[in-house]
């Protein structure tokens, strides 16, 4: 089906940036204009006469290109200038050099790498030959990657506009794509709902938990089929658990996306709810697309939005919510009633215990648009991350039966098989925490992230102090700081949740806690990070004290879960998990699938 021409999500952005795409040709132009009309005499310096003997064409391509390079120039004294003024022993950042010019072909190595390799391959590529801390020069614009330089996480770094541009279309002006006044507003806005008492709430958690196991449960008791395996999508799972325990957590009634039938293998999910869970999962692909694509993307999208369709389902789902709290808002207030009274409105007949965030924002503001994108903020940010986190926990426990036994130990031995913990028992499970922590390091949900200098700063790298110009976009691999032995010893590619019980937590991370970033940091950092803690455990505590799993995999490629005896085993088939990610990362797959000589 052919795409109807219409005002896409980048043309704004085009628009803007004509100005100065045009005033070099433009002043090209008039300044040969001009000299043409020129009147000469014989006391006339000869090389004006040489030019102006020239094609108009000509002419025009040396003007505009000594005005380029004039601009550069003055550009490039008031950057040392401005270096200079932070101290004398600030230095440039090691630029990275490619084949192309204003290094193009990273853009198509970054998509190619994006369909061949793991996630952030390319900083491994990078960071061998330019260390730590490089800067690409895309566009011929500073983008300063792998800091380890904390200023990132202070007030002088925004998310920026080009970030904004990016993610306007599903983020729109919430929490995690606002700067200044506005990010300030979203921030206290949300902040006084997630409250160490209201996050301690197990029941959700424990509910839609014990659903969950009971889907993997009914699934692996089918009779076998002829030519279709037995099979869960655990990921999927997840996906679906996430969303519905958040939902419920955050609106006061859950899409219930885990009452519809888990796919088959190869099968997509066919009902609404999971349609609603799909178009998340595309709208944070074409984000991630954007992202790779750098300036390029909106030139992509000048008429359409990618994004369009799939927030339309999102939309649909939220925008009548948003409308009940609302209107019962306005009858409410009319009627004077209490807040307390208004807490005990149901919702399609379902009693709210409490305040929901929905509830907890209308009481600021009647902006529709405002709650909404702070609704698809929180939600985004919460159902994903968390869906990933709990996946790559079961894949790493898989691989490691002798970790899975002692946190079962830890857990059985703590709680039995109760299943109502309170907050001071998983405060006193410390083994439970150290392996959902050594998961985030090796796999963080958010592995890349970027931030925009709003002033001219100073990064540490070493001994080195490195100059980041004020509009300098600083991109950063949580993955692969995560990953360095520099910061994390020897066996940072081993996963080992000793590490945060034993001597190497002082070591490394007591010192340098912002090695260990899966939340961000400082103002920015993560408004539900003890609410993703709590959503982990309580999938993790039900699945051992009520189902018992005992995992023995084989590592090859996707899990298979399948009954033996009256316990849950399972296999990973035809491809590596964690460990093979692990593997390659330290071999660096993509040496052999891409000829480029400029990092050879």
């Amino acid at each position: 089906m052919p795409r109807t021409l219409k005002w896409g999500a980048g043309l704004s952005i085009v628009l803007h940036s004509i100005p100065s795409l045009v005033l070099p040709p433009g002043v090209a132009i008039l300044a040969q204009n001009v000299l043409s009309r020129a009147t000469l005499t014989g006391s006339s310096p000869w090389v004006l006469k040489e030019f102006l003997g020239l094609p108009a064409i000509i002419q025009t391509a040396i003007l505009w290109m000594t005005f380029v390079f004039s601009r550069k120039v003055m550009k490039e004294y008031q950057r040392q200038a401005d270096r200079k003024r932070l101290g004398p022993d600030v230095i440039e950042v090691p630029r990275v050099k490619l084949n192309w010019p204003w290094n193009l072909d990273l853009i198509s190595f970054v998509m190619h790498s994006r369909e061949t390799d793991y996630c952030a391959a390319p900083w491994a590529k990078l960071s061998k030959k330019y260390g730590y801390t490089f800067n690409l020069r895309l566009f011929g614009e500073d983008q300063v990657g792998r800091p380890i330089e904390f200023s990132v996480f202070r007030l002088d770094v925004w998310t920026g506009t080009l970030f904004r541009g990016k993610m306007d279309t599903v983020l729109g002006k919430g929490v995690f794509n606002a700067d200044g006044d506005m990010w300030k507003f979203h921030r206290g806005m949300s902040r006084p709902y997630f409250s160490r008492d209201r996050i301690s709430h197990f029941d959700n958690f424990a509910r839609h938990s014990d659903l969950a196991i009971s889907k993997i449960l009914s699934r692996l008791n089918e009779p076998a089929r002829p030519g279709q395996p037995i099979a869960v999508d655990f990921q999927d799972l997840v996906a679906r658990f996430t969303l519905d325990s958040g939902t419920e957590f955050l609106f006061g009634a859950d899409v219930r996306s885990l009452d519809s039938t888990l796919p088959y293998p190869h099968e997509k999910p066919k009902d609404n709810s999971a349609s609603f869970a799909a178009a998340f999962g595309r709208a944070q692909e074409s984000l991630t697309y954007r992202l790779a694509l750098g300036h390029l993307w909106s030139w992509m999208e000048l008429f359409w939005d990618r994004t369009k369709q799939d927030m339309d389902v999102i939309d649909a789902y939220i925008t009548p919510l948003l409308r009940q709290k609302l209107d019962r808002k306005r009858i409410l207030g009319l009627n004077g009633n209490s807040k307390a009274e208004f807490e005990n409105i149901s919702i399609d007949g379902m009693e709210e215990a409490e305040d929901t965030l929905l509830d907890h924002l209308v009481q600021f503001t009647d902006d529709i648009s405002v709650i909404k994108d702070e609704l698809i903020n929180i939600l985004v940010a919460a159902r994903d991350t968390t869906a990933a986190t709990l996946t790559f926990t079961l894949y790493i426990l898989a691989e490691n039966p002798k970790i899975m036994d002692k946190l079962r130990s830890e857990v059985l031995g703590r709680l039995g098989t109760s299943n109502h913990p309170t907050p001071e028992d998983f405060k006193e499970m410390k083994y439970l925490r150290a392996v959902i922590n050594e998961t985030l390091r090796l796999f963080p949900a958010v592995p890349v992230n970027e931030r925009t200098a709003v002033k001219s700063t100073v990064l540490n790298s070493g001994e080195k102090k490195y100059y980041v110009p004020a509009g300098a976009t600083i991109p950063y691999s949580v993955l692969h700081m995560h990953r360095r032995k520099d910061l994390w010893g020897p066996d940072a590619d081993e996963f080992d949740p000793e590490r945060w019980l034993d001597d190497r937590l002082k070591k490394y991370v007591t010192p340098n806690p912002f090695i260990f970033l899966p939340f961000n940091a400082g103002p920015r950092i993560c408004l539900g990070q003890q609410f993703a803690y709590k959503w982990v455990e309580a999938l993790m505590h039900i699945s051992i004290t009520k189902h018992l799993f005992n995992m023995s995999f084989s590592v090859r490629r996707d899990i298979v879960l399948s009954l033996a005896g009256d316990v849950t085993s399972g296999r990973l088939e035809e491809r590596g998990g964690p460990e093979g990610i692990r593997e390659d990362l330290a071999q660096e797959p993509f040496d052999d699938l891409l000829q480029w000589r400029a990092l050879d």
